[in-house]
């Protein structure tokens, strides 16, 4: 199943229903990629003959009153048509479809670094572990101030323009002059462009003797293969008697991808999922072989982000009795895209069934043709986020599982246990810090000039049980947010205290540890998490 990536909102076009006849009929060769199944198929040619429409737009470019752009008219429709048919059919320009498909691929290629554009500065946050930078020495705190001898430091660029520069093609070089701190002089690396891995696995870790914690981003390529790579892993150091999966904000990926996953969790022959459409015969996918944790206590994390994949996962554990379900009603998107490839490099992802949970609920959200939605905000003044009694469920959609559980379709993934979110997330000075991205500079800018001191700790686990942020710092970030313009009332800065210090803590964390040193922070206060872990004393 795919997430597709969204497409820009345009305008309505008289040329719509003409041009897009025009696409069709011209003869285009359109190759079907069936992502949702398998990322690797063969091509399905379709072919369509010309004629009138081939004679007409002939017509328009020789005899219109102005000079046309047809294919940006054509691209336009092509956008405008697919989104007419439901929120999740899109067409991506051949000019997007390598940044759109990379994160379901599991990999670029590239020089492996993450960074961050700071006042026209590349600030380096880390390099990727076994990547070709940290072979050469690049390190957190770096400033990239030379690429190939142009300087982009104190340069206005957008990041699309900064990872041009970075990214090429595998064996390539490129050369770097990097500013790091204590060095008087510009160091000099030459980085031999290499394969560079997208991980789906944010972070896994035992939070308890017995306890793994897991947590999947998306439903790429390699998800399973890392999923199962991460619980070997904690397996070794101990038995495993119960598994935390957290799905929130996972906005789902390949279908394929889910059903391996589930499949960890489900005893052999077991219905994960089926799919039908107009079009689509029924087909069902069945758990098969020996599951890794198919016994023992597991717990699934959703929230108002986890879509797609992320349901059919929670919606197979949930029908068949198999593990709770804890957070917030999921996202609700219930459809199948396949990807059909065009000759000119673009593609069409186009719905063409739906998929069902084991007992048979459809957990797609009703939408409006030609309108994406995102209800996150109606959710909110709803007062969903923070009362399961604000949360209407059809009940003329209800079914119950093996277990006599009652569990609902039409519209996202209801919990079992709901966990409300943290008001305080929402409050207005947090989030004008956390949403300007201005806690990220401090937190980046404090890392690097107490890069020293935070690598003492020499592992995440010490940082996490041993840094403490203190009220000098606390302050420091006040006057920093200042010169942003952000000012709190003293009610808000009391308030938010606790929350801003956590996040503070947290943040400076993953500039030196990375994910390790950022999520066992957040976790002291994630309601959901505490809850999962609790469980089952959780209320």
């Amino acid at each position: 199943m795919i997430e597709p990536h969204q497409s820009p909102k345009s305008s309505r076009s008289i040329w719509l229903p003409l041009l897009f006849a025009i696409v069709m009929a011209l003869g285009m060769f359109i190759g079907s990629k069936l992502n949702s199944v398998n990322p690797n198929p063969s091509k399905i040619v379709l072919r369509n003959s010309g004629g009138k429409i081939e004679q007409l737009i002939k017509l328009v470019e020789r005899r219109y009153v102005d000079t046309v752009d047809v294919q940006m008219i054509t691209e336009q429709s092509l956008q405008d048509l697919l989104q007419q048919l439901d929120p999740y059919s899109s067409y991506i320009p051949a000019a997007h479809y390598e940044e759109v498909n990379q994160p379901l691929e599991g990999n670029f290629e590239g020089i492996g670094i993450e960074f961050y554009s700071l006042n026209d500065t590349v600030l380096v946050v880390s390099p990727i572990s076994g990547g070709p930078s940290e072979q050469v020495g690049i390190r957190g705190g770096d400033k990239i101030v030379k690429v190939d001898g142009e300087n982009i430091a104190g340069v206005a660029m957008s990041n699309d323009e900064i990872i041009k520069r970075l990214r090429g093609s595998k064996g390539s070089k490129v050369k770097l002059d990097v500013k790091r701190n204590g060095q008087p002089e510009l160091l000099e690396f030459t980085i031999t462009r290499d394969k560079i891995p997208i991980y789906s696995v944010d972070i896994a870790y035992r939070p308890a003797p017995t306890t793994a914690f897991i947590k999947v981003n998306k439903f790429s390529a390699t998800t399973a293969e890392e999923f199962r790579e991460a619980y070997m892993r904690l397996a070794k150091a101990g038995p495993i008697d119960k598994l935390i999966l957290d799905l929130r904000g996972n906005p789902g990926g390949y279908l394929d991808a889910a059903i391996k996953l589930a499949d960890e969790f489900l005893e052999d022959g077991l219905l994960i999922t089926y799919t039908e459409g107009r079009s689509q015969p029924r087909r069902d996918f069945n758990a098969s072989g020996r599951g890794l944790f198919e016994q023992g206590e597991l717990i699934i994390l959703i929230d108002e982000g986890s879509a797609s994949a992320s349901e059919i996962v929670s919606g197979a554990v949930q029908d068949w009795d198999r593990g709770m379900i804890m957070g917030r009603r999921s996202f609700g998107k219930g459809l199948v895209q396949e990807q059909f490839e065009m000759r000119d490099g673009s593609a069409v992802r186009l719905t063409v069934s739906r998929y069902y949970t084991p007992v048979g609920r459809s957990i797609q959200k009703p939408y409006a043709a030609g309108i994406r939605q995102d209800d996150f905000m109606e959710r909110l003044r709803a007062g969903e986020l923070f009362s399961a009694d604000s949360i209407k469920m059809n009940d003329s959609l209800s079914y119950l599982t093996p277990g006599g559980r009652r569990v609902y379709g039409g519209g996202g993934i209801m919990p079992d246990l709901f966990v409300p979110a943290d008001s305080n997330l929402f409050s207005d000075y947090f989030n004008a810090l956390n949403n300007s991205g201005t806690l990220i500079q401090f937190c980046y800018a404090y890392a690097d000039t107490h890069r020293a001191a935070l690598e003492k700790f020499g592992a995440a686990a010490n940082f996490v049980s041993s840094f403490k942020v203190d009220e000098q710092v606390l302050l420091e970030l006040m006057a920093f947010a200042k010169k942003e313009g952000i000012v709190p009332e003293n009610k808000d800065w009391q308030r938010d205290a606790p929350i801003i210090r956590l996040y503070l803590k947290a943040n400076i964390g993953r500039q030196v540890y990375g994910n390790d040193g950022f999520y066992p922070v957040v976790h002291q206060r994630d309601k959901a998490f505490q809850a999962a872990l609790s469980y089952p004393e959780a209320p």
